[in-house]
């Protein structure tokens, strides 16, 4: 028996939305859950065909889903000013968190006990992407061209160092072309409401939310180029993270190899075991696993800060980051909300999106090596053989003190089934022990 839903007032649900922020540790999973049991099982704001049409819808978006998926239940319950209330109390709380962070790492990683209380956090980090990786395998790759795909994409990015986005827009593209010739291949189920012509094309409200997100993803643009000129880091740190919003299909974990490779070969902002550090931070606090990226934002300004203080560079180049990181999330949402009903009945976009669902593991299968390599090794070289280029650990640089902690990382998680929060806290106090030994 359906259960009838209720549309609370706005400062109720503004309430509700602040509680949902502060409260969503986990990753995307834990967040999912959390909403479901505020707002669909206990208030019935929302049923449970709508929450998981929505869902599906913000799994279609690049972007992380969770967030994406409160701003979508904001906009269904109050419209355009209910979506912007939800989206960014879901981000608020963590972001606050994560500058906080950043600012105690900025000004402590060269301590001693720091960096030992980190050696912890990396192997407990390093544990975590390992079960990720596990999860999305068992649930995304459920055929053989699926597993094809993976191994392909893990291959391009690992062996031939292709671009991230190429490899997830090219997985894609073949999703599209292969739903159409042969569905059975990405296990995709249409229902019986393929037939969407009869229903609404809400053009005018789509542009008009283009145009209005646009703009506003464009300010802090638009303001670093007028002042301090595109060769400034805050023009590099906003242009960069703008053209990763576009392509952050799968989440953070999938990313943030892209972003890695970047931030620390491309840009060197960041040296790669710090990258480690900020996705263990970002672990620790509320909200998408995406705000590791304003730990990169704060620390690339924070070291070429002038004409700024480092502390204000720092702060300014967090929000930039959060901008434009954000922003898209909202364009989206606003632009295509109102075509949900047809885009979950399009054949060819859902196999686009299997198919990029597919290359994802083989992505977040690439970062679990990088981390590994990173992690445990103190030296690692980039080896180019013709068409390859591909990192090789200095086996004579195994850190025994790594090699421990992420085996009892491994443990908690998979043996003991302790919760990221658990393992981490443990792993970080593990790190400062074993360090007093070596």
């Amino acid at each position: 028996m359906a259960v009838k839903t209720t549309i609370p007032s706005f400062s109720d649900a503004v309430r509700v939305y602040a509680r949902i922020g502060m409260l969503s540790f986990g990753g995307p999973a834990g967040q999912i859950s959390l909403m479901h049991r505020e707002l669909v099982e206990e208030r019935h704001w929302i049923d449970e065909e709508q929450y998981l049409h929505a869902l599906n819808f913000c799994h279609l978006l690049p972007g992380p889903e969770a967030q994406q998926l409160a701003t979508w239940i904001g906009w269904r319950l109050h419209g355009t000013r209910g979506g912007i209330a939800a989206g960014t109390l879901f981000v608020l709380p963590g972001a606050l968190v994560i500058l906080a962070l950043s600012l105690l790492y900025a000004f402590a990683a060269n301590l001693d006990w720091f960096e030992a209380l980190f050696l912890g956090i990396k192997a407990a980090v390093f544990a975590i992407v390992v079960q990720a990786l596990l999860r999305i395998a068992g649930r995304a790759l459920n055929t053989n061209f699926k597993r094809a795909l993976a191994v392909a994409a893990f291959s391009a990015l690992f062996l031939f160092n292709l671009p991230f986005p190429l490899v997830v827009l090219g997985a894609g593209g073949l999703g599209i072309f292969v739903a159409t010739a042969r569905p059975d291949w990405l296990a995709i189920k249409m229902g019986n409401g393929d037939n969407f012509e009869d229903s609404p094309r809400p053009w005018r409200e789509t542009i008009r939310a283009i145009i209005v997100w646009g703009i506003i993803w464009a300010i802090p643009l638009a303001l670093i180029f007028a002042t301090v000129g595109p060769d400034h880091v805050l023009w590099k740190i906003g242009l960069f993270f703008s053209q990763l919003a576009v392509v952050t299909f799968g989440g953070a974990y999938a990313v943030l190899a892209y972003m890695a490779q970047e931030a620390v070969n491309g840009y060197g902002w960041l040296q790669p075991g710090e990258m480690a550090d900020g996705l263990g931070l970002a672990e620790t606090t509320p909200g998408p696993l995406i705000m590791v990226t304003q730990f990169v934002g704060f620390l690339a300004a924070f070291r070429v800060p002038e004409p700024f203080t480092p502390v204000m560079a720092g702060i300014i180049g967090a929000v930039v980051t959060t901008w434009v990181t954000f922003a898209p999330c909202f364009l989206w949402i606003f632009a295509l909300a109102p075509w949900i009903e047809r885009l979950q009945h399009a054949k060819r976009l859902k196999g686009g999106l299997a198919a990029i669902t597919a290359a994802v593991v083989g992505v977040i299968a690439n970062l679990t090596l990088w981390f590994a390599l990173h992690v445990l090794f103190e030296r690692v070289e980039r080896v180019s053989a013709g068409p390859l280029h591909f990192d090789m650990p200095d086996w004579t640089s195994l850190d025994w003190r790594a090699a421990l902690l992420a085996l009892i990382a491994l443990l908690f998680i998979f043996a003991l089934r302790w919760n990221v929060l658990k393992t981490l806290g443990v792993l970080a106090l593990a790190g400062l022990a074993i360090s007093q030994i070596g």
